[in-house]
């Protein structure tokens, strides 16, 4: 025998005995609906969410107007820790071949130290990315970078390129640098400008450990002398671009000898601020230097005309000259390089006459230049 309505609410287990509980509910409403009368029967139906009665005296039509000026309340999103339905999560995507090569890619290295503190998920997709760096630039971190981030970006990178570390140049030394240097002898490029704190050590690691560099700047590190520049000739075939920006120690024999070793190599060379450097070494690049494209003399006092002189008979493929406080340079050793296009950072004393004329008359009178 089916149970009853009330046995049902009375006890539950009473629905294993017949008909299952659904069925039971339904039929003892239909029953109880189809005793009432028509007005009962309107009072008692259960009312959808949101539907309204018509009061006393409104009509359907002011009902359903009422109904329409209504807002639609929103779908309520999904709450955090639910998952619409066919979505797909960022870490669901491939890693190899979507997320390292075209989302992680294009992320900022500073961005990516805060990508990593998500979750351990998140941090294992940062290490595999910057296991397989090419490049590294530490200015994208910030301006100052403390030396457990550094070590941290760069404890697994062992394909990298290119290396720049300008902004650890107040505390990087030879301990935070051999290491990097010997798991990437690939490295072709690296920047080490205002490092003080490195010494020959650091150098002598590079030179050996990366045959393939082609350009190396150390602008403004007073370690730099004769021997750490010898043992970067002889190990380095590769080097087309090298700046010595204000390595003081360096003189004449160094400069000689790094013409002689990589001369036919070198594209671009700056020697500028090192007031040790003379004619002798100028004259020595140009006789070894064939497709030297940019020199920097800016500041070196002993080069004189005799130098710049040789280089426009033995280059011919310099397009920039940097000559500036170099006083004992005259004019007619630089119109030879001015015919051929050559970008000198001086400007002829005529045109410095006639910018000095209309600054003082305020106007300057018609000078043909090319005569």
């Amino acid at each position: 025998m089916t149970p009853g309505l009330e046995e049902v609410r009375n006890n539950p287990c009473a629905l294993g005995q017949g008909r299952s509980g659904p069925a039971i509910l339904r039929k003892h409403r239909q029953s109880y609906y189809s005793n009432c009368s028509p007005c009962e029967l309107q009072d008692r139906q259960p009312k959808e969410a949101g539907s309204l009665r018509p009061l006393q005296g409104q009509s359907k039509k002011t009902l359903l107007r009422t109904r329409s000026r209504q807002p639609m309340e929103p779908p309520m999103e999904p709450s955090g820790g639910e998952q619409e339905p066919g979505a797909v999560r960022l870490l669901d995507l491939p890693w190899e071949d979507v997320l390292l090569p075209h989302v992680l890619s294009r992320v900022p290295l500073r961005q990516l130290l805060r990508l990593q503190r998500v979750s351990r998920a998140f941090r294992a997709l940062v290490q595999l990315h910057l296991a397989g760096l090419r490049r590294f630039d530490a200015a994208q971190v910030g301006p100052q970078i403390p030396r457990a981030a550094l070590a941290w970006l760069l404890r697994d990178a062992e394909g990298l390129q290119e290396l720049a570390l300008a902004p650890c140049h107040e505390w990087l030394s030879d301990e935070d640098l051999v290491p990097v240097l010997a798991r990437n002898p690939q490295l072709r490029s690296v920047a080490l400008a205002g490092c003080g704190q490195l010494s020959r050590r650091a150098l002598g690691a590079l030179a050996e450990g990366c045959p393939r560099l082609q350009r190396l700047s150390l602008a403004h590190c007073d370690w730099v002398d004769g021997l750490a520049l010898r043992g970067l000739a002889d190990r380095c075939p590769a080097l087309e671009e090298l700046d010595l920006t204000a390595c003081r120690q360096l003189k004449d024999e160094a400069i000689v000898y790094l013409a002689q070793r990589r001369g036919a190599g070198l594209r671009s060379l700056s020697l500028a601020v090192n007031a040790n450097v003379g004619d002798a070494a100028v004259q020595e690049l140009a006789r070894n230097c064939p497709e030297l494209e940019h020199l920097d003399l800016t500041g070196c006092l002993r080069v004189g005309s005799d130098g710049v002189r040789t280089l426009a008979e033995y280059c011919p493929a310099l397009r920039s000259l940097r000559v500036r406080h170099c006083h004992h340079v005259a004019e007619p050793s630089l119109s030879r390089l001015r015919k051929r296009g050559v970008d000198i950072d001086v400007e002829p004393p005529l045109h410095q006459a006639l910018v000095l004329l209309q600054d003082m008359v305020g106007f300057a009178p018609f000078v043909n230049l090319q005569v």
